[in-house]
């Protein structure tokens, strides 16, 4: 699990509320990216995710079920990110989400292939972050120390930045980067081309980029080269 992720540099982020054509889906699966993630925040079911999921096994490109909701858990991803909200303003999305899916799946849990993310998300009116009730206004040091937590703490593998739907404040990264040793950082939000995925990669391990993939293609399929994949 660590061995995968360590070689992550740029992934694609789809989510299964939202339609793709299978010309956009393979562009994105033959750019280069070094995964796609299936995740959402908003009607994520077994039905769309596991129909996305085929979809995306015609092709070669490890997939990651970044796991939002219980009953959207399909077997078959190479991975599964389970997200802790770090920031969030209700424990729901610290513990107790995750407690309900340990007790209703158990011993299914295939724990050889999770991967823990602490989340600390920064834009408090995304979707995510209505949701979790997320406190965002935070000072770099108040991330340094988030990021400490995650992983001298917690020991989480990931460290994930996520500002979904605007651009990050670069300092952030900045901070999160210096309280970090041996955690993966990754980022998501806001990068549409080249450049901004370019600036977020230089503090970032792993830049995540999403919406743009529906909104302009071509923007998306850009934001590869400027990263570079497999770095380890």
């Amino acid at each position: 699990m660590k061995e995968m992720i360590a070689g992550w540099r740029h992934v694609f982020k789809l989510d299964p509320d939202r339609p793709l054509s299978d010309e956009a889906l393979d562009a994105v699966c033959t750019s280069g990216t070094d995964a796609v993630i299936v995740g959402g925040t908003q009607n994520v079911t077994y039905d769309n995710t596991v129909e996305l999921l085929g979809r995306i096994r015609r092709y070669a490109v490890p997939c990651a079920l970044e796991v939002s909701h219980a009953e959207a858990v399909v077997p078959g991803f190479d991975l599964y990110l389970l997200p802790v909200v770090l920031n969030a303003g209700s424990r729901r999305w610290i513990v107790d989400a995750q407690l309900e899916g340990i007790k209703k799946y158990g011993r299914l849990i295939p724990w050889e292939q999770v991967a823990v993310e602490g989340y600390l998300i920064g834009n408090g009116e995304s979707a995510a972050g209505r949701l979790t009730e997320s406190g965002t206004d935070l000072t770099p040091a108040d991330v340094e120390a988030y990021a400490v937590l995650a992983e001298r703490m917690f020991h989480m593998p990931i460290f994930y930045v996520e500002f979904s739907g605007t651009l990050g404040d670069p300092q952030w990264l900045a901070a999160a980067r210096s309280g970090l040793r041996q955690s993966r950082l990754f980022y998501g939000g806001g990068i549409r081309d080249g450049e901004t995925a370019a600036l977020m990669a230089r503090w970032a391990d792993t830049i995540v980029v999403g919406n743009v993939i529906y909104e302009d293609l071509a923007a998306a399929l850009a934001t590869v080269p400027p990263v570079g994949t497999k770095q380890l």
